[in-house]
């Protein structure tokens, strides 16, 4: 009797903090590097991600992705894959620096001037993890990204709208091409 095939696993890491997310700000596409509490947060992550069988590692080209995906990878003992420009963070135009309270000030109805639409992320997030995950077959695959880019990406390949992820989470998919499940929800060092 035939086993019955298991589809490819895809964890979506987001990166540890930063002092920018320590002092709520919204990073968006600026290079904030992570701080000592972002570094020990990846440790943790990589230490849950131990024995789970990931194969390959890629991420963002943000230095806060790229560094946490280091961490892994070294405690992993893969290699680091190059990073993928389209795994970067939404643009949040105007608002990029600002804090809850600065930007309710500013944007009292809640918009983002030259920023990048929710349709824009969803879109160029599910694109680019199906396109990754196509280059990797069936290999367990882990990609370390952001925020808001997973929540978009997420949405955008199984329909599920996830509230906020901490720093160092990680959300399990399943499936490839135009068949994805969200496997597990947001799991914390």
């Amino acid at each position: 009797m035939p086993s019955p095939t298991v589809p490819p696993r895809t964890a979506l890491v987001r990166h540890g903090e930063t002092d920018w997310n320590r002092d709520g700000r919204l990073q968006g596409r600026t290079d904030i590097p992570l701080n000592d509490t972002g570094r020990a947060q990846a440790r943790a992550l990589a230490g849950t991600l131990a024995g789970q069988g990931w194969s390959a590692i890629t991420s963002s080209p943000l230095s806060r992705a790229r560094e946490t995906a280091q961490i892994i990878a070294d405690h992993l003992g893969l290699e680091l894959l190059p990073a993928h420009d389209d795994l970067v963070e939404r643009n949040f135009g105007e608002a990029e620096g600002g804090n809850r309270e600065e930007l309710t000030a500013r944007f009292p109805n809640g918009e983002r001037p030259g920023g990048e639409s929710w349709p824009e992320i969803v879109d160029r997030g599910a694109g680019a993890v199906r396109r990754i995950r196509a280059e990797h077959g069936d290999a367990a695959l882990l990609v370390v990204a952001h925020g808001t880019f997973i929540r978009a990406t997420v949405d955008g390949l199984t329909g599920v709208e996830l509230t906020r992820l901490a720093n160092a989470s990680a959300v399990l998919l399943e499936g490839a091409g135009e068949d994805w499940q969200l496997a597990r929800e947001p799991q914390n060092a």
